[in-house]
């Protein structure tokens, strides 16, 4: 039995620099020459890379085994410290931590000389290594001064900095949005009381300049590119009469939808001038032919390579058409009937996204819909039964003013003027016999006699409007967000501070603005015959000598009345 270690190779052991002092060979070591030759011991790439993975093997077992025993003494020190006194804690923590000793400097590999040229002087025992590695199979007592050779000196771990802490920066860029939102809301509220105590003709100016930003925000979302042309170059070039004509029949349909309502609500105005006569009897043929023309210069903008762009364009404009301009004139008619049909609604709109807010922040935990993951059942809920309570004190506190149940006949009039007319039926308060064992009740707990209870029918026409505004209407909102995400997008602009566009804010107004009108002129207004529709029917429908006859035969009746016509 050999006295020296047993190696994986031989070259293993001659890059060690380790004589035993015997001559034997093993029989798997690569051959040497005689001792008379030279030497021709240079070991192979393969063997090389081996050896250097073995190294790096070794390396990384040592380090897991040096951190394990400095955790186990500094273990061992904190134990130790613990039945100690104050002193010997200190002075136990002020001394080092031993380190391994190092090996003595004869021990240490050296780099192997370059060949020399001399046969007989150069030694068979030095392998051309630039890095000392040490087998596994070498692991014994005789081979431990070895290792410590071959490891290299250790890095000190450095503590990594604190990441900064995000949720300070989050808390202060929500604090921010909240402030701005709620600024903004404020001032929304603020001027939207402003103008409806200026008059009626403001408020239609507010809601034309709401559709045409709504209406601008919708039809940016359709670019009209070509394909060919984006392959080329590198920005979207737009089909320059896309805007244009999206705008021009915005215009002839605002044109068309106004004026219905100017000749309608205004009659006693109209049918008076000459000239406004002569619009009003040929409103809808000019406005048909406007759109003809309209038609005509789509037709003639069509191109090649912008075909199928520019009729989706057509359709996107008439659709948002409908669903924009339709709807804002069905809210102006009624601002025209009169301001409460515009306001409470609007307001219970308004009360109803509120009162989702606070009680799904307080409430929330059962999402609604997937299409607006922040809406929750709890909320909805919330929400409707605060608006259903919120519209009786709402509008029975406007009903009391002549201004807000008025029809309007003046675009001027403002809520400073004296006003009067003669109310609707709905806005007349009634007596309801209660019955006699809950009338019998409420007089006991009272301490007065009650026999009749105060009422108005407007009051269920209040929770009819509330039902829809807290049940249906935030459906225009669940649409409106299935649009955004359609486009993936966040908000349709940036139009209001912290509320994002135009349409994030008027997408509930106008489902509540159109369902408002229509039951309005189906179970509430009351057909009158008025001046206006009369001078309406003298006008258009009688010829000049006719007109003359119906005034000569009023003066007589007038006279026969005993009433003195000049």
């Amino acid at each position: 039995m050999s006295s020296r270690a047993t190696f994986a190779s031989r070259t293993a052991y001659e890059g060690l620099q380790v004589d035993s002092g015997e001559s034997d060979t093993e029989d798997e070591l690569t051959p040497a020459e005689d001792s008379t030759g030279p030497a021709t011991t240079k070991p192979t790439k393969s063997a090389l890379k081996k050896l250097a993975k073995l190294a790096r093997i070794e390396k990384r077992e040592q380090a897991k085994r040096e951190k394990l025993e400095k955790k186990a003494q500094l273990a061992q020190q904190a134990q130790d410290a613990i039945g100690d006194t104050a002193a010997a804690t200190e002075e136990s923590q002020s001394e080092p931590i031993p380190e391994a000793p190092l090996p003595p400097p004869k021990d240490e590999p050296t780099m192997p000389s370059e060949p020399q040229s001399n046969p007989a002087t150069a030694t068979p025992s030095m392998a051309p290594l630039t890095t000392p590695v040490l087998p596994p199979a070498a692991q014994n007592n005789d081979s431990s001064a070895l290792k410590n050779v071959i490891l290299e000196e250790k890095e000190l771990p450095v503590a990594n900095p604190p990441l900064p802490q995000p949720i300070d920066a989050e808390r202060a860029k929500k604090r921010a949005s909240i402030i701005e939102r709620t600024t903004w809301t404020l001032i929304m509220i603020f001027g939207f009381i402003a103008l409806l105590l200026l008059g009626p003709g403001y408020m239609v100016l507010l809601v034309m300049a709401c559709q045409a930003l709504v209406y601008r925000e919708v039809t940016a979302l359709f670019t009209l590119t070509s394909k060919q042309e984006v392959q080329r170059t590198v920005g979207k070039r737009k089909d320059p009469w896309s805007k244009t004509l999206s705008w021009y029949f915005f215009a002839v349909t605002n044109y068309f939808l106004y004026g219905e309502s100017i000749i309608y609500y205004f009659k006693h105005v109209v049918f008076i001038d000459r000239q406004l006569t002569t619009f009003a009897n040929n409103h809808r043929l000019s406005s048909f032919s406007l759109y003809t023309l309209g038609i005509m210069g789509f037709v003639m903008s069509l191109k090649k390579g912008y075909l199928k762009q520019q009729f989706g364009l057509f359709c996107w404009v008439h659709m948002s058409l409908l669903l924009i301009v339709v709807s804002s004139h069905f809210i102006v008619n009624n601002i025209l009937e009169g301001m409460i049909w515009f306001w409470v609604p609007a307001s219970l709109v308004i009360c109803n996204d509120i009162f989702a807010y606070i009680w799904g922040m307080t409430l929330g935990r059962t999402p609604l819909i997937e299409l607006s993951p922040k809406k929750t059942v709890e909320g909805f809920v919330g929400a409707f039964i605060s608006t259903m309570l919120f519209s009786q004190i709402w509008g029975i506190y406007f009903m009391r003013f002549d201004y807000m149940i008025c029809p309007v006949h003046e675009l001027g009039a403002n809520a400073f003027n004296s006003l009067s007319c003669t109310p609707n039926s709905v806005f007349v308060w009634q007596e309801a016999t209660i019955p006699g064992p809950v009338a019998s009740a409420l007089s006991t707990l009272l301490g007065r006699s009650i026999t009749t209870l105060p009422w108005c029918p407007y009051q269920i026409h209040l929770l009819a409007l509330a039902f829809f505004a807290s049940v249906v209407a935030p459906f225009g909102g669940f649409f409106a967000s299935g649009f955004k995400r359609a486009f993936d997008i966040k908000d349709f602009g940036h139009s209001i501070p912290g509320h994002g566009g135009m349409t994030d804010r008027m997408d509930c107004q106008f489902l509540m603005g159109v369902f408002t009108y229509v039951y309005y002129s189906s179970l509430i207004r009351q057909l009158h015959v008025t001046v206006g529709s009369l001078l309406q029917t003298i006008v258009s429908g009688l010829t000049t000598e006719q007109q003359l006859e119906l005034v000569a035969d009023l003066k007589i009746y007038l006279q026969g009345q005993g009433i003195a016509v000049p």
